[in-house]
């Protein structure tokens, strides 16, 4: 697997080494904080959205900017990844930087089995139908969202087990 880069003027043109895509309500206080914490001390620049941002509805347009201003992201599949219209929409922003920019992407599966993200069963199947009963009226919004879903879950990534 590429490595991350080890200090943030590897790539001086970006403001951040590394997007970090995750659920709060899942990761937030365990996971993801140590993370965060060991690529900061190994002086990575790393982007992690604001607790405070989560409140809102929409995706706040700072998140597209810093996802457009990373050299990669590391998103943190987790049991309720999906349920998060919020997550759906970042992960399709950073699938669109990936395919269009060259954009590097890193999935950690934190108690999650790829293949559900892939064949979206289990959580996944009753997240999406949640979301298309909520969004009915842009069915185009939902299949951006399977289809960036399907991508990074095919990707070779990090299998961490909680339990």
């Amino acid at each position: 697997m590429p490595s991350l880069p080890s200090t943030s003027s590897s790539n001086s043109r970006k403001k951040y080494d590394v997007f970090l895509s995750f659920r709060g309500e899942d990761t937030r206080n365990n996971f993801t904080d140590h993370l965060y914490d060991a690529l900061s001390r190994s002086g990575i620049v790393t982007f992690r959205d604001d607790p405070k941002l989560e409140a809102g509805e929409e995706i706040a347009p700072e998140l597209f900017t810093a996802i457009q201003q990373s050299w990669c992201s590391v998103i943190v599949f987790s049991q309720t990844y999906a349920f998060s219209s919020w997550c759906l929409e970042e992960l399709a922003e950073i699938v669109k930087q990936h395919n269009n920019d060259g954009h590097k992407v890193f999935p950690i599966f934190y108690d999650v089995d790829p293949s559900d993200l892939r064949k979206q069963k289990e959580k996944v199947e009753e997240a999406f139908a949640r979301h298309e009963e909520r969004y009915k009226e842009d069915s185009e919004k939902i299949q951006r969202w399977r289809n960036a879903l399907i991508q990074v879950a095919g990707i070779k990534g990090w299998h961490l087990n909680n339990r």
